[in-house]
């Protein structure tokens, strides 16, 4: 079993700075892609940011140039540095982690919980 655990939400005003946390735990032989979605309510699950185990990473549109996605190999950590927040970034942010498992013989897309991150204007 892998676990996902997010941190670093909470509430800030417009123009502020977050940064969120994902760690991965379990029996994981080795993570792929490493990601940052989000959901406001009423509206689909979006890709924030993704980051490969290399290290190239892709951004959707709307935070390209206010957020940054990093990972820890090491740590089987990623990162996603917010700045620059607008009211329209509010949302639940859960991380993906894209794991082999059982030796690399298994592989799957494992979520986390979602932590809430809410930007007043």
């Amino acid at each position: 079993q892998v676990q996902l655990v997010e941190s670093g939400g909470g509430l800030v005003q417009a123009g502020g700075s977050l940064r969120l946390s994902c760690v991965a735990s379990g029996t994981i032989f080795s993570i792929n892609d490493m990601g940052w979605y989000r959901q406001a309510p009423e509206k689909q699950r979006e890709l924030v940011a993704e980051i490969a185990k290399g290290g190239m990473s892709v951004y959707a549109d709307s935070v390209k140039g206010r957020v940054t996605i990093s990972r820890d190999n090491a740590k089987n950590t990623v990162y996603l540095q917010m700045n620059s927040l607008k009211p329209e970034d509010t949302a639940v942010y859960y991380c993906k982690a894209d794991v082999l498992s059982r030796n690399g013989l298994f592989r799957k897309d494992y979520w986390g919980q979602g932590t809430q991150v809410t930007v007043s204007s």
